[in-house]
């Protein structure tokens, strides 16, 4: 056979194989997209609409009035979200302890926050302008949940594969997304501050107070279109026992502590300790992102396999007197 010719079907069947080869990155990125809105798409609709409606109800309970809005806060964001860390949890639990804690560490974060807010001056208007600023930071976060979700599946069928370098290109292409579609929101809370307050209130207080959050909300989605999905990254590589201390470390031991001394020493009262558990996040999400730089992922996907063969079963060669009868 020509050795040009034999050369072509090589890398045809390399191309086929799922491998890039001499693929355009024009033709990679549109494949890898499509790949990701297939997961992302369906996990981003439905977070987000099953979120969407304890927005709406805090919507109409804040018309109500500004007490009932804190009430609404207080049950929605504390008791509800303690018991949906421990509901989200407990399926993964079962099939991975270490999953189950980074997710459990990840939705009480922002609960400690109300908590810290509640012995605050003028508590009411706290409490109410920042459960507005959570829930619709929590329902932004609902898009990068999805997001997290499609990188936990990409990187991990990439691995299993043993294509490192698809795995590393994924990984580049849903983070740009995902931050693509945060710095947006980024810019569109920036822009409308405390005027977004009057969906969920009709108090002129509260709204003040909510575009004096609105700052810290717009960076908060920024940070979190980012984080998430580096979680996912992590999911998908089978890190998660190493995240869960990263969590612990970063929200509980440094965001926490530096938000109580900014908030009660400082007195910078709820900016403060906001400011300091985005900061927790900001650590956090650095120390991701070094880990999956730093990480060898020809390496990964030597594990994977390691992984995958403590599962596999050859199968049993037919025994001669079956052929004989």
């Amino acid at each position: 056979m020509d050795p040009d010719i034999e050369e072509k079907l090589l890398t045809n069947g390399k191309a086929q194989e799922g491998f890039p080869g001499e693929e355009k990155l024009k033709d990679r990125l549109w494949s890898e997209t499509k790949k990701m809105w297939k997961v992302a798409g369906p996990a981003i609709f439905t977070r987000f609409s099953s979120f969407g409606v304890n927005v709406i109800s805090q919507a109409f309970v804040g018309h109500i009035g500004a007490t009932e809005l804190a009430a609404y806060a207080l049950v929605v964001t504390v008791f509800l979200r303690f018991a949906n860390g421990i509901l989200d949890m407990w399926p993964i639990v079962k099939l991975s302890l270490s999953s189950g804690a980074m997710l459990c560490l990840e939705l009480w974060y922002n609960t400690v926050l109300i908590l810290l807010t509640g012995n605050m001056e003028n508590a009411e208007v706290a409490i109410d302008a920042l459960s507005i600023c959570l829930n619709i930071n929590g329902w932004e976060m609902m898009i990068s949940l999805g997001f997290l979700a499609a990188a936990s599946v990409q990187v991990s069928n990439e691995l299993g594969r043993g294509n490192s370098k698809a795995a590393r290109f994924s990984i580049v292409n849903i983070v740009l997304t995902s931050f693509a579609i945060g710095f947006v929101l980024f810019i569109f809370f920036l822009f409308f501050r405390g005027r977004l307050a009057y969906i969920f209130t009709e108090s002129t207080e509260v709204a003040v107070a909510v575009a004096g959050l609105s700052p810290l909300l717009a960076l908060s989605i920024l940070m979190n279109s980012v984080q998430p999905v580096l979680s996912g990254v992590a999911v998908g590589a089978g890190w998660q026992s190493i995240v869960a201390y990263v969590n612990i470390a970063c929200y509980y031991l440094v965001g926490v502590p530096v938000g109580v001394v900014l908030g009660y020493v400082f007195n910078l009262q709820v900016k403060g300790v906001w400011i300091g558990m985005l900061f927790g996040t900001l650590v956090q999400t650095l120390v991701l992102i070094i880990i999956t730089c730093k990480t060898d992922w020809d390496n990964q996907v030597s594990i994977a396999h390691k992984r995958l063969n403590k599962w596999f079963v050859e199968a049993e060669e037919p025994n001669s007197n079956q052929h004989g009868v």
